[in-house]
C-alpha cells in the first residue's frame, strides 16, 4: 500500500516510515515477540488529523494499531504487518475548570502530567498505576487503568464523565461530559473505556476531579507465612476501605530490597502496605485497626507511621516491585484478580504453580481489591524455561477464572491473554461482544487481533 496520498492529507512530519524510527514502536511493555512490520507511524497532535488517517484506512481496509505511551503489559499496542501505528503522544493539551471539578485532557499527557496539572488548582485526579509516570491517560481509558489507590477510589471508569472519540471511519462523536449526572441515552462512554482501541480513538478524555486528597497513615506489616498476610487483609478489608493496601512476596521484598537498600526484612513472606486517608484523627483510628489486624493475623512486625515523606517511602517501594523483579530476567506479567474471600487461594494456587513448573513467580498486588500480578520470571534464551514459564502463565489465568476472578484486573486482554477470554466471558457474550465490534468496526481494521 502506498502511503503517501494519506502523508499529502497531513502536516509535514506527521507520517513516518523511517524503518529506525518504526522498530522503536513495534513493541509494548509486553515485548510480544509476534509483532510485524508497519506501514508507516503517523503522530497527529489533533481530533481531525486522527480523524483523517481514519477515514483514509477504512477507505484502503488498512488496519489501525492505537498507541499511547507503549508502556502497555498485555499486546494491546502491538504492530502488525501491514497496519499503520497511530500514536496520540503529541496530543497533549488540557484545561482545568476548578468550578465543576473537571479535567479535558488529550490523550497524549501522561498520567503524572495531568495529576500535576489539576494540583495547581488544589484538585487530584486519583487512578494511579504504578507507572503513572511514565503511562498515558488515553492508555490508562483504553485499558480502564486501576492502580494503588482504586480499593478506596476506583479505576479510571469511574472519573472518565465524557470523551471526543473518532470512530473507524473516521466519524468524529462527542459523548458525556462535564456533568455528574447525565442518565440521557445508552451509556456509550462506558462502552469505549477499557474498549483497548478496537472500538475507536479516543482524542479527548472529560475527567472528573476530587479535592487534594488528605494526608494519609501508613502501616507496613511483614508475616512469616502467605495464608498469615491474607487473613490480615480479609480481616482489614472486613472492617474498614483503607486508601491503599498493598501486597509483596518474598521475591519482590528481596528484589526491591536489593536495588533500594530500605531495611526490609529479608526472611519476610510477605509484605503489606496499608494507608488510611480518613479525616483528622479518624486516619490514625484506621490505621489502628489494620495495626491490630495484623497483629491477630500473626505479623512477624508491624510498624505504623503518620509522616508522608517515611509513609511515601513505602509506596514508592510497591511501585518499584516490578522493575526490581523484572533485572533477574524477562518477565511474563500477569494481572489477575478474584473475589476477595478467595484471595488466599489464588496466591498459594500461584505458588504451586510456580513449583510444579520450576519458574521463578513473585506475586504482587493490589491486595485490597483482589488484583495481583504474578510475575513469571524466564530466561528467553533458554527454550525450555521459557516453554514452562508460559505453562504457567495459561495455567493462573486458568486458576482464577476458576476462583470465580478475572484474567485481567486493569491491564487490558490485548493479545496475549485473548485465548483466555472466552473461558471467563463465556460464547454468548463472546457473541455480542464480538456483534458490538462488527457494528462500530465493520471492515474490522481497528487493531486486529487485540481482544477478539
Amino acid at each position: 500500500m502506498d502511503v503517501n496520498s494519506l502523508a499529502s492529507l497531513l502536516p509535514d512530519g506527521t507520517l513516518v516510515t523511517d524503518p529506525d524510527i518504526l522498530a522503536g514502536y513495534r513493541q509494548d511493555r509486553a515485548l510480544d515477540p509476534d509483532a510485524g512490520t508497519p506501514l508507516a507511524l503517523v503522530r497527529p497532535t489533533g481530533t481531525e488529523q486522527v480523524a483523517t488517517v481514519l477515514k483514509w484506512a477504512h477507505g484502503n481496509r488498512v488496519p489501525v494499531i492505537p498507541r499511547g505511551a507503549g508502556t502497555g503489559l498485555s499486546g494491546g499496542a502491538t504492530a502488525q504487518d501491514g497496519a499503520l501505528l497511530l500514536s496520540t503522544e503529541r496530543m497533549r493539551a488540557i484545561t482545568v475548570d476548578p468550578i465543576t471539578r473537571t479535567a479535558v485532557a488529550q490523550p497524549g499527557l501522561l498520567n503524572a502530567e495531568v495529576k500535576r496539572a489539576v494540583a495547581e488548582h488544589g484538585l487530584w485526579y486519583p487512578p494511579d498505576p504504578s507507572s503513572f509516570e511514565i503511562c498515558s491517560i488515553g492508555g490508562n481509558a483504553a485499558t480502564n487503568a486501576g492502580g494503588l489507590c482504586c480499593v478506596k477510589y476506583g479505576v479510571t471508569t469511574d472519573y472518565v464523565l465524557g470523551m471526543e472519540v473518532v470512530l473507524a471511519d473516521g466519524t468524529v462523536v462527542r459523548l458525556g461530559g462535564p456533568r455528574l449526572k447525565d442518565s440521557a441515552g445508552l451509556s456509550l462512554t462506558k462502552l469505549f473505556v477499557g474498549s483497548e482501541g478496537t472500538l475507536g480513538v479516543i482524542t479527548e478524555l472529560t475527567l472528573r476531579l476530587l479535592p487534594a486528597q488528605p494526608p494519609q497513615s501508613t502501616v507496613v506489616a511483614t508475616f512469616s507465612t502467605l495464608t498469615a498476610a491474607t487473613e490480615a487483609i480479609l480481616e482489614i478489608t472486613g472492617r474498614l476501605r483503607p486508601s491503599m493496601l498493598e501486597f509483596m512476596d518474598a521475591v519482590a521484598i528481596n528484589a526491591v530490597e536489593d536495588e533500594l537498600r530500605m531495611g526490609l526484612d529479608r526472611d519476610a513472606a510477605a509484605l503489606l502496605v496499608g494507608r488510611s486517608d480518613a479525616p483528622g484523627e479518624y486516619a490514625v483510628r484506621e490505621a489502628e485497626i489494620m495495626v491490630h489486624a495484623c497483629e491477630k493475623a500473626g505479623a512477624t512486625e508491624v510498624f505504623s507511621t503518620e509522616d508522608p515523606e517515611e509513609g511515601e517511602a513505602f509506596a514508592a517501594a510497591r511501585r518499584f516491585a516490578i522493575p526490581a523483579v523484572e533485572r533477574r530476567g524477562t518477565l511474563l506479567l500477569e494481572d489477575v484478580g478474584v473475589p476477595l474471600p478467595r484471595l488466599g487461594e489464588l496466591v498459594t494456587g500461584v505458588a504451586e504453580i510456580a513449583r510444579r513448573r520450576e519458574v521463578l513467580v513473585s506475586v504482587i498486588a493490589h491486595a485490597g481489591d483482589g488484583n495481583t500480578h504474578p510475575l513469571i520470571v524466564h530466561d528467553p534464551n533458554d527454550p525450555d524455561e521459557t516453554a514452562r514459564a508460559n505453562q504457567a502463565f495459561g495455567e493462573i489465568m486458568r486458576l482464577a477464572i476458576t476462583l470465580g476472578g478475572t484474567i485481567t484486573g486493569e491491564h487490558g486482554v490485548g493479545r496475549l491473554k485473548k485465548a483466555w477470554l472466552p473461558d471467563q466471558l463465556g460464547p454468548d457474550v463472546m457473541a455480542l461482544t464480538r456483534r458490538i465490534k462488527d457494528a462500530l468496526d465493520p471492515h474490522g481494521i481497528l487493531n486486529p487481533g487485540a481482544v477478539l
